[in-house]
């Protein structure tokens, strides 16, 4: 029993002296950003995106007439607490200030969830949510807070506005996801669908990518395996009618992209490349993201392998936190790519404090375009390490502006061009 009681409190001294060398090392990278020439942007000198309380995902799309549309996830109360639902605001000052909300679906209906806008090439936005079409109050799951989340289940749904956000349609389509192993194997044998999406669809070769994770269980840390897909709509920018439009879902087979190591593949986010080729990044529990290229629009992948700064490079590090790419569409920078992460490897959900860019160009690769990325460049950070900064998106107006929220606040900021320039030196 001695034996025991000693080794329980050499166990919990070392947990405290492993989370005080954490808490230090944050500390010091928070340090640098600031240090950093050019320093890095403290998150506080950003214009407030409105929201009830909670908020996630805060994605911009800039219609035809400079308006910027935004569209995120938010509720009274903390993150999957019932409530929680989707709606939109507009601004027309590059996110100064904002209109008052508009509900794409209702605070008193089932949960809608993580919302991802898409402008059409006429000027249609749609939305696509993960909505709980049987308004379910629980989930099978082996612990009581992964029982109550119901907001990551359900229906893939969207809604189309052709106002520019002022208002939505009435009626929610849903798409046929196809059913593959991870479905059959999750509690309910496919009969009800785990999964969720992050960052915003894109064009390619004339048609709409979005990426999303299915999930088979839930259990620590809420998402216990999951798996990276997509869903492909070919017609969505010339077909008006909704009940028309054809939805794939890749890759194909039974499986999607995994990690090489851990049970997590999740927050699959993609880019085109200038030979036609796709390059997508997601992120796991191995201390590093994942990379993967397609040379056939997304029907099947390299293989599953973590990501480094160019072909035979070292590896990125990042810890369980979204890890986005994408194409600068504007200025002198068109055509180049930047990718957001952390730069770290804290276990668990911290050390997304502060933010990283890579700057990326394409270099040929034995199959098809490659990109090789720079070195680490802090880009925002908060005083207050135990921020976490996450689920940005990037606007070209006239020079940078990225979005990101802390779950409770969410924020735009003008990113100085002399940060940008500094990414590929």
């Amino acid at each position: 029993m001695k034996r025991f009681h000693l080794t329980l409190i050499t166990l919990i001294a070392a947990s405290f002296v492993h989370l005080a060398r954490g808490e230090e090392q944050a500390k010091n990278r928070i340090t640098e950003a600031i240090k950093q020439k050019p320093p890095a942007v403290d998150i506080n000198t950003g214009s407030i995106i409105p929201d009830e309380g909670y908020c996630d995902q805060p994605y911009v799309v800039k219609l035809k007439d400079g308006t910027w549309l935004c569209t995120m996830t938010t509720g009274k109360g903390h993150e999957g607490q019932k409530g929680q639902h989707i709606v939109s605001c507009r601004s027309s000052d590059r996110g100064k200030t904002w209109e008052p909300h508009v509900d794409i679906e209702p605070a008193d209906g089932p949960e809608a969830s993580w919302v991802m806008p898409y402008l059409t090439k006429y000027g249609r936005v749609y939305v696509f949510y993960t909505y709980n079409a049987k308004n379910m109050r629980e989930v099978i799951a082996s612990n009581s807070y992964a029982r109550k989340r119901v907001d990551t289940l359900g229906e893939y749904a969207f809604k189309y506005s052709d106002d520019g956000g002022k208002s939505w349609s009435g009626e929610r389509w849903f798409i046929p996801v196809r059913e593959t192993r991870i479905d059959r194997n999750n509690p309910y044998r496919g009969k009800v669908r785990f999964f969720w999406g992050v960052g915003k669809p894109i064009q390619h070769k004339n048609a709409m990518y979005l990426g999303f994770t299915k999930v088979e269980k839930f259990g620590a840390n809420f998402i216990a395996l999951s798996e990276g897909w997509f869903l492909c709509c070919a017609n969505i920018d010339t077909e008006r009618n909704p009940d028309k439009l054809i939805w794939q879902t890749l890759p194909e087979g039974d499986h999607g992209l995994k990690s090489p190591k851990g049970p997590i593949a999740s927050e699959v986010n993609l880019t085109s490349l200038s030979d036609g080729s796709l390059f997508c990044t997601y992120r796991t529990v191995a201390g590093h993201p994942c990379h993967a290229y397609s040379r056939d629009d997304g029907k099947t992948w390299t293989k599953s392998a973590f990501m480094s700064y160019g072909p035979k490079g070292k590896l990125v590090d990042n810890p369980r936190a979204a890890n986005f790419v994408r194409k600068l569409t504007g200025g002198p920078y068109k055509g180049r790519y930047i990718y957001w992460f952390h730069n770290n490897r804290v276990p668990g959900w911290d050390g997304r404090n502060p933010v990283y860019l890579l700057g990326g160009v394409e270099v040929d690769g034995p199959n098809g375009k490659l990109i090789k990325w720079g070195e680490p460049v802090a880009i925002l950070y908060d005083k207050n390490s135990k921020t976490r900064i996450s689920y940005p998106d990037f606007i070209w107006d006239e020079g940078l502006y990225i979005t990101e929220t802390q779950k409770s606040i969410a924020r735009v900021h003008s990113i100085p061009d002399k940060l940008l320039q500094s990414l590929w030196k």
